[in-house]
């Protein structure tokens, strides 16, 4: 994935997506090696096509309003190895390698660390 291997034509599904009113949709970030999820966070079209561009996942901030290359400043980057959509266009799978194997801010390897606990009925 580099921009030289972008083009219009390989780029048409981004504009196929289903993007809210504020032009942001979901994307679910998952280890590729085992399918931990391990994050979730928006991404717009230039998020997007930043990804592609570098092979390393940019999401939108939305308390921000600006672009977030994941990892930037931690160290703890997403490579893409797979990018999906779902069969409705709205939400975004991205199976990634993650760096220092710490995806969540909080410093958890995934930010899906809070247990619900499910008692029967």
């Amino acid at each position: 994935m580099n921009s030289n291997t972008l083009t219009n034509e390989n780029l048409l599904w981004i504009e196929r997506l289903k993007f809210n009113d504020r032009g942001i949709i979901p994307a679910i970030a998952q280890d590729y090696r085992d399918n931990t999820v391990l994050m979730m966070a928006w991404m717009n079209r230039e998020s997007i096509q930043r990804t592609l561009e570098t092979g390393e996942v940019h999401y939108w901030s939305r308390s921000r309003a600006e672009l977030w290359h994941k990892g930037a400043t931690s160290g703890h980057i997403q490579k893409v190895k797979q990018l999906f959509y779902d069969c409705d266009r709205d939400t975004i799978l991205i199976k990634i390698e993650q760096v220092g194997d710490i995806a969540c801010h909080m410093g958890a390897r995934s930010c899906f660390f809070n247990f619900v606990p499910i008692y029967p009925r």
